[in-house]
């Protein structure tokens, strides 16, 4: 990782912890960022980045990655769940944390600054084709089962999905972007993106909570490790069975390796799901990221 970029985000994730210390913004400042990264910073960054895709058959591997993944999740949280009794409520926290990670508001800008800007380009199709409509179907199939809700519709579904801001980007960067915009155009596009990382991390520090939930520790324990260690680890494998390989592989990896998202652990605290546990699942993971994102990508860059 440039030092540059990974002192940047110490030193974010630092003052907003210091700011939600010092009580220095208003109550909701985190959640205001957040909705500035989603409508401004993100869609820029799929403008910038998905006209500089080459169509490779590979690429539908790396869309394809985090479903298999999510099936994946299911059959290894299940019986560790019976296994090691876990609430009924821990068991549906676990499956949304490891199954669905931080795939664009850390992910893409912890591509970039492991891999490279030529990497971002794959993290997109990850996060959109992914992880995203993961979020509406799957995830909210888990909130529905576990928190006694009825189940979504498929327009309910639908309507979620096209009411998500950076899939209108990624429609026009598809359809009508070209590869090179008017230089005015384009610096602006990067400098919008380029303000994902340090709003993304102070919006962190704002609302990170490490409290030990002490008689939560298995599934924490559990949670963490199958979301930073074994999901990547098959992502791997994966990788190499739909021929991917250079840039695509290692971004395909590593966002794997992300740690959980902060809106599946948002929808199961607001459906009363094991809130102390999907808080500590985010912040110990974002925290314990900043380690073992750079061990993968280090990794990666041996095999390759």
């Amino acid at each position: 990782m440039a030092f540059d970029a990974f002192a940047l985000i110490l030193a974010m994730l630092a003052l907003g912890m210091l700011f939600a210390r010092l009580r220095a913004m208003p109550a909701n400042a985190a959640e205001v960022l957040n909705l500035v990264v989603l409508y401004v910073c993100l869609p820029a960054a799929v403008l910038v980045h998905v006209p500089q895709l080459q169509f490779d058959p590979a690429l539908l591997g790396v869309a394809a990655t985090p479903w298999l993944l999510a099936v994946a999740t299911v059959a290894l949280v299940l019986p560790i769940a019976r296994w090691l009794r876990f609430a009924r409520d821990e068991t549906a926290v676990v499956l949304l944390c490891v199954a669905l990670c931080n795939s664009s508001f850390i992910g893409y800008p912890m591509v970039a600054a492991l891999l490279g800007a030529d990497a971002v380009p794959y993290a997109v199709v990850y996060d959109q084709f992914g992880t995203f409509v993961l979020l509406s179907t799957f995830g909210l199939t888990v909130i529905a089962r576990y928190a006694g809700d009825t189940p979504p519709t498929a327009r309910q579904v639908g309507l979620r999905i096209l009411r998500f801001p950076p899939l209108w980007a990624l429609a026009f960067a598809l359809l009508l972007m070209p590869a090179q915009p008017p230089a005015w155009i384009d610096a602006a596009l990067r400098n919008l993106a380029g303000a994902m990382l340090p709003l993304v991390m102070l919006a962190v520090g704002l609302s990170i909570q490490l409290r030990m939930p002490r008689d939560e520790l298995r599934p924490l324990a559990t949670g963490l490790v199958l979301k930073l260690l074994v999901m990547p680890a098959l992502a791997l494998p994966l990788s190499l069975a739909f021929g991917m390989s250079g840039a695509m592989l290692q971004a395909n990896v590593l966002e794997s390796a992300m740690p959980s998202m902060i809106t599946a652990a948002a929808l199961a605290i607001a459906a009363g799901l094991a809130p102390r546990l999907a808080a500590a699942l985010v912040g110990y993971g974002i925290v314990l990221s900043l380690l073992t994102l750079p061990a993968w990508a280090w990794l990666l860059d041996r095999l390759g």
